[in-house]
């Protein structure tokens, strides 16, 4: 008789499949409460600046869990089952987690497409999948980050140094600033003491040594609009900052993000490219992992070795 299979539930952000279904999505963000009309429109038009409303999230996230389930399939056959699981879209977490047990799994794995750890992000990810795998009796263990796993810190190396020279220049190209980012979260994870700022700069510094790239900041981008403090500063200001100090080339690397998604597409693509342009900075940024080799082989490792 064969082994059960170990499911393996990949969880992301999620984003809606069509336009018409980006009132529901922004509903769901905002806990139930429907967005204003200002507010609707204003994430509408984001996603129709973004080659013409297309959600490349949603196709990049089935093309990564397919990616994984590859890998995994090479490097232990006839082990794992991958389901997806999303936040803020359809499949829903609780959605992935019963389909799994549907599918007579007992044991299974998170992840988080999300390298960094917060009890923000990826912890509430956890306790959702969490909460629904003990109703429904299935057991999971769970990714909780992957910041410094040396095969994710080779890809984004890589990125690194291709960015640098399509800006003209090569390691240690000291006429480039590097500018990290990530999802800004509220100010109030500093009091809690949470790993995730860390964990960031651990990234960035990893990276950038590995890239012999010296002149680099971290930087945050895409606040929420809320009336609480969000960490900063915005790569917007940080864009102005060293723009007025002199700096000409400016490569920005999102590595707090593994897909081509509108934070990336829109916020840094659009928007601080525009800001980039009128100081005069040439700006570009690096390739997203999306299906990268070395990145689903980061998952993969994480998976197969999670405890």
């Amino acid at each position: 008789m064969a082994q059960p299979k170990i499911g393996v539930l990949v969880m992301s952000y999620g984003t809606p499949e069509s336009m018409e279904d980006v009132k529901e999505y922004y509903t769901h963000i905002r806990r139930g409460n429907p967005p204003s009309e200002e507010q609707l429109a204003d994430l509408t038009g984001r996603y129709e600046a973004i080659v013409g409303g297309f959600f490349p999230l949603r196709k990049n996230t089935d093309r990564q869990v397919a990616g994984l389930q590859a890998a995994l399939d090479r490097l232990s056959p006839d082990t794992y089952v991958c389901y997806q699981g999303l936040k803020h879209a359809k499949p829903y977490i609780e959605d992935g987690v019963k389909q799994m047990r549907e599918d007579g799994i007992t044991e299974a794995v998170g992840i988080v497409l999300a390298p960094h750890y917060s009890t923000m992000s990826v912890g509430s990810y956890i306790k959702r999948a969490n909460e629904t795998a003990e109703s429904v009796g299935v057991r999971m263990n769970f990714v909780e980050e992957y910041h410094l796993h040396p095969k994710l810190i080779e890809a984004l190396t890589a990125r690194i140094i291709d960015g640098v020279g399509k800006l003209g220049s090569e390691p240690p190209a000291h006429d480039v600033t590097v500018l990290f980012s990530a999802h800004s979260l509220p100010e109030r994870i500093i009091q809690m003491k949470d790993p995730y700022p860390e964990q960031l700069l651990a990234t960035s510094r990893a990276v950038a040594e590995a890239a012999g790239v010296q002149n680099w900041q971290f930087t945050w981008q895409s606040a929420g609009r809320t009336h609480e403090p969000w960490l900063g500063p915005d790569i917007l200001d940080t864009l102005q900052e060293i723009g007025q100090s002199g700096a000409k080339k400016v490569l920005a690397a999102p590595i707090g993000f593994v897909s081509d998604h509108l934070e990336v597409l829109y916020d840094l693509d659009i928007e601080a490219k525009a800001e980039a342009g009128k100081l005069g900075v040439q700006f570009e940024r690096i390739e997203m992992l999306n299906t990268d080799p070395l990145y689903m082989e980061v998952l993969a490792d994480s998976v197969i070795n999670a405890k």
